[in-house]
């Protein structure tokens, strides 16, 4: 048994220093926000987008305007996306329910699960505008009941991009900005005078954007820490190397650092591979930046035995995980650690990405290990209760936590479960004592 990369992608040190200029700036760029709020913001506008409008936020005239600018097919196309994505946020709202349980006689346990009250969605619009963003960001927290939904996005050649501004209004944003990168999110996050700040931030971005979101964690919530789109393909001999090409490409033209992976076990389609995604960058449009991403990043890991192939996939934890083989989902039963899983040949990254329903903001840079990516259920919050309701079961659990407080030192806390006891129970507990 043995795995062998056939190519290997950029060292991690080399990365890391990359990262490590990005929050440099993103750092000082924050400060001024908050220092300078509006001035800061108009200045990084007019310097990156070169846009310096009266006021960032469009009036529902201009929202109609631009909207107007968009073809019907767009707009029936725009509907039907959404509609899909609509109709998987909806269920997955319903699964998550409100409980309330007597554990035992008097006491009772609940939670609800109650929207955040302001979310920020960010959508990108640099080289690619990113329409299906908007659905995935702006339409799920609709869905979630958030009250005040902002959504931003960069302007295109100097004005809303009407597709965008479509998606965003359809979807149900509450206001809409015309602003871009990391002074969109910055000012959403900490306000300024004419923003008010939200409490999370959610939607995708450039190195910028994604390393504005991690400073500002804390500050307010965040779907998630994102880096570069990173797509893998697991394929065995039951898929031919134009199809592992196209898909690896198809995510690779994201940016110049996007990684894309194939795992396989067939030495013969690695190879084949290999020469089939040097064919496609000859003609394919975007292979000015899809080639910078493969030549960098991109891998080719051959395994011996499935077992291998899924141990190297759980380990890497991509974003997006393409599936081909003779055992698919034998893959999503053994599968832990990812973004999303698109099953079978007949499945593609890019439908997740555009249409399909489910979400496209997913876990990069191994975050697949311990979370998922965003859905409805992140603009909710669960919310504990607790209610007693018999002097009895006031008494009793008064007593455990009165014993239990004085073990680890608390007096004060056992204060409050003996005032019960002596009230409720009609004890005289000794203050500062343990309840019998």
């Amino acid at each position: 048994m043995s795995i062998t990369h056939l190519k290997r992608g950029k060292p991690e040190a080399d990365r890391a220093e990359d990262d490590a200029k990005v929050r440099g700036v993103v750092e000082a760029t924050l400060r001024d926000i908050e220092t300078r709020g509006d001035a800061a913001v108009r200045a990084l506008s007019a310097k990156f987008d070169k846009y310096q409008p009266a006021s960032f936020l469009l009036t529902a005239s201009e929202i109609e305007a631009a909207m107007q600018k968009v073809s019907a097919r767009e707009m029936d196309d725009i509907r039907f996306a959404q509609k899909q994505i609509r109709s998987f946020a909806e269920a997955q709202r319903a699964s998550m329910t409100d409980i309330e349980v007597e554990t035992m006689p008097g006491v009772i346990l609940g939670h609800r699960n109650i929207p955040v009250q302001s979310v920020g969605c960010y959508v990108p619009g640099g080289k690619f505008p990113m329409v299906a963003s908007a659905h995935m960001s702006v339409l799920t927290a609709t869905v979630a009941g958030v009250p005040r939904i902002a959504a931003s996005a960069p302007p295109v050649k100097g004005a809303p991009h009407p597709a965008i501004v479509a998606a965003m209004h359809l979807g149900g944003a509450h206001e809409i900005y015309v602003l871009g990168g990391m002074q969109a999110v910055g000012a959403m996050a900490l306000g300024t005078e004419t923003i008010r700040p939200v409490d999370m931030l959610v939607g995708p971005g450039n190195a910028f954007v994604a390393e504005a979101k991690r400073q500002l964690y804390g500050r307010v919530g965040i779907d998630l820490f994102a880096g570069p789109t990173e797509t893998m393909v697991i394929a065995d001999e039951t898929v031919d190397a134009e199809m592992c090409a196209t898909d690896l490409l198809g995510q690779a033209e994201h940016g110049y650092n996007s990684p894309a992976v194939l795992v396989t076990n067939s030495r013969k389609l690695a190879e084949a591979t290999l020469a089939e995604v040097d064919r496609l960058l000859k003609i394919l449009p975007t292979a000015e930046t899809a080639g910078v991403s493969w030549r960098d990043y991109g891998e080719v890991i051959l395994c011996d035995t499935y077992d291998e192939m899924l141990g190297v996939a759980n380990d890497i934890a991509s974003e997006h995980v393409q599936v081909m083989t003779d055992r698919d989902d034998w893959f999503l039963e053994h599968m832990h650690s990812y973004g999303a899983l698109f099953l079978g040949p007949r499945t593609n990254v890019a439908n997740g990405d555009k249409v399909i329903g489910t979400n496209h903001t997913l876990p990069t840079k191994k975050a697949g290990r311990y979370t998922g990516g965003l859905w409805v259920g992140k603009f909710l919050k669960t919310h504990s209760y607790q209610k007693i309701t018999t002097d009895e079961a006031a008494a009793l659990i008064g007593a455990y936590g009165s014993r239990l407080c004085l073990l680890e030192g608390f007096v004060g806390h056992a204060e409050q479960c003996n005032l019960r006891v002596r009230r409720y129970g009609g004890r005289n507990v000794e203050y500062g004592t343990a309840a019998e």
